[in-house]
Formats: structure tokens, sequence, C-alpha cells
């Protein structure tokens, strides 16, 4: 819960700041607000998508200092001072990301609820290095769940993007 400096109600939040997307933001919170919950609801950053909010699902991931965390399950207080990317904050000014650019050549999405989780994911999946190969890429995205299915294309749309990066 995002609350006006001023407000009788400030007297029960935490001066926090973050910068979301590339602007920092100083902002008071409850206590109890999950990043997620100040992302979509406080923020108007709905790219950011609740599931499951147990930490299951992958649906809320996004990027704090380009690692990939399940926002429903961080508290918004924990992270003052981070850096946090969401889905909106993936393109450039010259347009789409490499993976958003491979999600649509791939079709890796049929709903697309689920999408801005993958995206998130995998940008820190590739930053993190450690996935080389198709089984490998299968494993550090387990976490991320699409009720549609479209995990072949989501990894093809990955592998796409790391080979790529592999021959810059």
């Amino acid at each position: 819960m995002l609350i006006e400096s001023g407000s009788p109600s400030a007297a029960n939040t935490i001066g926090i700041t973050l910068t979301i997307n590339g602007e920092a933001r100083a902002l008071q919170v409850a206590p109890w607000t999950t990043l997620l919950d100040l992302l979509r609801e406080d923020l108007d950053l709905t790219g950011t998508k609740k599931g499951c909010d147990h930490g299951q699902c992958g649906a809320c991931t996004v990027l704090v200092n380009g690692t990939r965390i399940n926002s429903c399950l961080t508290l918004a207080v924990m992270k003052d001072g981070a850096s946090i990317t969401t889905v909106e904050g993936l393109a450039g000014t010259e347009g789409l990301h490499p993976l958003q650019a491979a999600f649509v050549e791939h079709d890796a999405f049929q709903c697309g609820y689920c999408t801005p989780g993958q995206l998130c994911s995998a940008v820190g999946m590739l930053a993190e290095g450690h996935a080389q190969s198709r089984d490998e890429i299968r494993e550090a995205m387990s976490g991320n769940i699409c009720r549609c299915g479209a995990y072949t294309n989501i990894v093809d749309a990955i592998e796409d993007v790391m080979h790529a990066g592999a021959a810059k």
C-alpha cells in the first residue's frame, strides 16, 4: 500500500527508495506490502502478473539488481535502494529487447499471461550464464509455469537469443 507523505496513515509506513525501470522513486509503503502489490496496485505497472501469490508459478518474476525474483514473496521494504526492472522496462529506446522480439518471432506465448514473468526470468537466466543447452534452459526456467504449454517455443526463443549473444 502506497501512502502519501503527510497523510494520517503515513505514521504506519516506511520510506524506501527504488529505481524502477530506470526512474528513481521515493516511496512510503506499509511494511507488509509486497513488491508485486507495490508495482501493480500502487505504481500501475500491471505487466507483472499475480498468479498463485505463493511463489510457485513465476508470473510475478521481476529483476532486482539484475537478478530474477518472485515479487509476490518479497516485501517492498526489503529492496530499499534496489534497482527493479519489470517487463515494462525491458524494451529500450531502439525497440524491443532481443528476448521480446524472439518471443514474437517464435510465437512463444499463447494467452500471454505468463509472458512478462517468462521474459524477466529469461533475461535473468541469460545474465547468470549457467544454461548452455536446451535441457539447461528448461531446468533454469522451470520456475515459470505456462498453462498454455508454449514451452518449446519459449526455449526456442531463449536459445536463439543465447546463441546470438555468443556470436557477438
